[in-house]
């Protein structure tokens, strides 16, 4: 088979598997209740993501948990996050943190 092939294939597959898994939920014979203990935890599998996808970036480089407290991503997490603790939002802790990120990795090398 040529390699042409092989991708259409493989989007069409793709393409089955996408409709099938989306029609499950959009496309029921009957109405069904979620159970409560679901619900809740759809509600926070956004921040359980956002959480795996942030917490090795701030305190892990090179593979390796951070050593020092010399990194600059570590006051900038902890700046953004007492910001967010004081005036909830998204803006608000992107920018503070940023605002001791760049200084501290710019200026002093951190």
């Amino acid at each position: 088979m040529t390699s042409g092939l092989h991708t259409t294939l493989a989007i069409l597959g793709l393409a089955v598997v996408t409709v099938v898994a989306r029609g499950f939920f959009l496309f029921p014979r009957r109405a069904w209740a979620v159970p409560l203990w679901l619900q809740r935890s759809l509600q926070l599998a956004p921040l359980a993501a956002l959480v795996a996808v942030l917490a090795p970036e701030i305190f892990m480089a090179n593979g390796h948990l951070v050593s020092t407290w010399r990194d600059a991503r570590l006051p900038a997490a902890l700046a953004a996050t007492l910001w967010y603790a004081w005036r909830p939002g998204v803006l608000g802790p992107l920018i503070v943190g940023l605002c001791v990120y760049l200084p501290l990795r710019l200026l002093l090398g951190w």
